[in-house]
């Protein structure tokens, strides 16, 4: 394999893991909101994360994500030892951190109407004479006509 082949390759797989993986603090909003209204351990918030659709939660990645977001006072947490066998860390949601998760929201529904934007789009490209391009250019149509 030449220099060149193998540069396209390794460029090749620096995309598909750029493009495959989500930013590395996108779980912290998903974080946040499953502690809105609830006080909830690691285990159940790494429950949470793969029902988002988070396809692999690396364990200490997510306790070390809840570290941080302590010590930048947007959670707090205590050892619950209410429960039969050992002590679990129960984590809840501090003001400072429901701000910031309202601050992610707004963020994120920017990203989601570039997206809706971006797939609006891409969708008529690649089908151009679908029932969605069909659509715009009947409500164009009416726009004339009023």
């Amino acid at each position: 394999m030449g220099s060149s082949e193998k540069d396209n390759t390794s460029n090749s797989n620096n995309l598909e893991k750029s493009i495959s993986g989500a930013p590395k603090n996108f779980m912290v909003p998903f974080l946040l909101l499953s502690l809105r209204g609830w006080n909830l351990h690691g285990y159940k918030l790494i429950q949470q994360l793969m029902s988002f659709g988070f396809t692999s939660v690396d364990q200490g990645n997510v306790y070390r994500t809840l570290r941080q977001l302590e010590k930048d006072n947007l959670i707090t947490s205590q050892w619950d030892t209410s429960a039969e066998g050992p002590a679990r860390r129960i984590y809840s949601l501090t003001d400072a951190g429901e701000q910031y998760l309202s601050m992610w929201a707004n963020s994120l529904e920017q990203y989601q109407n570039m997206l809706d934007s971006f797939f609006h789009m891409y969708t008529d490209m690649l089908f151009p004479f679908s029932s969605s391009s069909s659509k715009k250019s009947k409500e164009s149509k009416e726009e004339e006509n009023d």
